[in-house]
């Protein structure tokens, strides 16, 4: 549940900064739960957890849950990923409070960790603020299949050249990325969270070899390679690391 004094201890004033001066785009949760590889409860217990009683909680509460995915090719797997969306911070807390309130969910809950092993071996929270260039989460209309959908996360050294690298993607690098075909399902920066300052942004593909081609063909196109040979833009005075995860969504996932 959020606490209202996540910004207490070192760092505070950057974050508080980093608040004051925020858009007003929604709230994104990013949950991170880590599963043991041997364990076939926990690869189905979870999910359908999720599934039959987070989900309708959630919609409950006032939230929303945009998708829950699972590694395809990561590092750390197995995990699941869920994503949740909320107006605001303010609408995050009022929602956890309706979902603690919850007599369904909670004897769920309680039903979850009361059987003999555990449900995930940790969890691991993101919350990301959504820019105003794009506010909130786009799901991807239907397709013909589940498609494949890739997790980027950007770190820079400070918050001064994470805005430049944000200032980036709404300038004109999401433009591009639309305009070739790549799926733009969300993008946001951290609020809270681990390797600070970053972003992290979410593209889907038809398949594993559509993102080979759609990435080749990104690298080279004539407006990206003019904006990142632009003076002070260039990754290497940036960004100082990317991950990328390649999910495929759970079957009832929003996001598929």
């Amino acid at each position: 549940m959020l606490r209202r004094g996540f910004l207490a201890g070192a760092g505070a004033s950057l974050v508080m900064d980093n608040l004051l001066a925020a858009p007003k785009g929604s709230i994104l949760e990013l949950r991170h739960y880590k599963l043991r590889n041997s364990s076939a409860q926990q690869m189905q217990r979870t999910p359908e957890f999720i599934e039959k009683h987070a989900i309708p909680a959630a919609r409950r509460g006032g939230g929303s849950v945009a998708g829950v995915f699972t590694n395809l090719i990561a590092p750390g797997g197995p995990f699941l990923i869920m994503v949740n969306s909320y107006a605001s911070l303010a609408a995050m807390e009022a929602s956890q409070e309706r979902s603690a309130a919850d007599k369904e969910f909670s004897s769920a809950l309680e039903e979850l960790y009361a059987r003999p092993e555990l449900p995930y071996q940790r969890v691991h929270t993101t919350l990301l603020r959504c820019p105003d260039w794009m506010p909130a989460v786009t799901v991807p209309k239907p397709a013909a299949k589940p498609r494949v959908y890739e997790l980027r996360t950007y770190e820079s050294n400070t918050p001064a050249t994470l805005r430049k690298k944000v200032k980036m993607f709404g300038d004109g690098e999401m433009d591009i990325f639309r305009r070739l075909g790549m799926e733009t399902v969300f993008f946001g920066t951290a609020i809270a969270g681990a390797n600070q300052p970053r972003l992290t942004y979410m593209l889907g593909y038809e398949s594993l070899a559509a993102r080979e081609k759609l990435w080749t063909a990104f690298l080279s196109d004539p407006e990206w390679v003019k904006m990142r040979a632009t003076p002070g833009l260039s990754d290497a005075e940036i960004v100082s690391n990317i991950d990328s995860l390649l999910l495929r969504p759970l079957p009832f996932s929003a996001i598929r």
